[in-house]
């Protein structure tokens, strides 16, 4: 059983959401309980652990945006899902690790699809890895662990979410042609891990921790696009 919830001020949209959710669950024989909040405040007081809730941005009271954050700050670690009518707002849902943000009007193609993802996180993901030799070592190191890589003459660097820094020789094109389309050659001597990604100011890529990645003038439209296609065709599918 997974549990959901759904926080939204919009009735009419929480009751959409409601009957899509079940219905695609059950075409999937997955049990779940349903939990609905009229507001952010609510779902926090809540106490319950969700695996996933779809979370409306624009609220009365606490907004999706903070009630996110302070989610985060309380450690939780389930699937965030933003519901929202403006685009633009893509980008603050990297701040909290958002897995995917549903536009409104809900469209019933681009539910799906982020139900589909959502599943094969949940119950059917394989974990990627890297095989990394350094002298008569081999580390074994999830792509996901990875923050961001950078070479420095000819060694490369892998920067874990654990703060561990792995080095070895190698160079960064026969990385790059190693992992999968989350990371982006936002400079000739970086790569980033997309799911990471905080915050783009122009210039440099802010990720979790304080810690930022340069991205080259050359390379800004690019990294820009690429940001955006990674949130529309799914963060977590890889």
């Amino acid at each position: 059983m997974i549990k959901i919830a759904v926080c939204d001020d919009d009735a009419y949209m929480t009751d959409v959401l409601d009957k899509r959710i079940t219905e695609f669950l059950e075409k999937e024989n997955i049990i779940a309980d349903i939990f609905h909040f009229s507001e952010g405040g609510a779902l926090l007081q809540a106490g319950e652990e969700m695996d996933v809730i779809f979370l409306d941005i624009q609220m009365n009271g606490l907004d999706g945006i903070e009630t996110a954050k302070e989610l985060r700050r309380r450690k939780y670690r389930g699937f965030l899902i933003f519901i929202t009518a403006f685009a633009e707002y893509v980008f603050d849902s990297f701040e909290v690790q958002a897995f995917d943000y549903l536009l409104k009007p809900l469209e019933l193609k681009g539910f799906l699809r982020t139900m589909n993802r959502l599943l094969d996180v949940l119950f059917r993901r394989r974990e990627k890895h890297l095989l990394i030799q350094r002298g008569n070592e081999i580390d074994v190191v999830l792509f996901e662990e990875i923050m961001y890589c950078e070479v420095i003459d000819r060694k490369v660097y892998l920067h874990l979410e654990d703060s561990r820094v792995l080095d070895y020789y190698d160079r960064l094109e026969n990385l790059e042609k190693s992992l999968d389309r989350r990371f982006f050659r936002c400079h000739r001597s970086y790569l980033v891990n997309l799911q990471y990604l905080r915050n783009y100011k122009k210039g440099a890529a802010y990720l979790r921790d304080g810690e930022s990645v340069p991205v080259s003038r050359l390379r800004e439209n690019e990294f820009s696009g690429a940001v955006l296609q990674y949130m529309k065709d799914g963060r977590m599918e890889k």
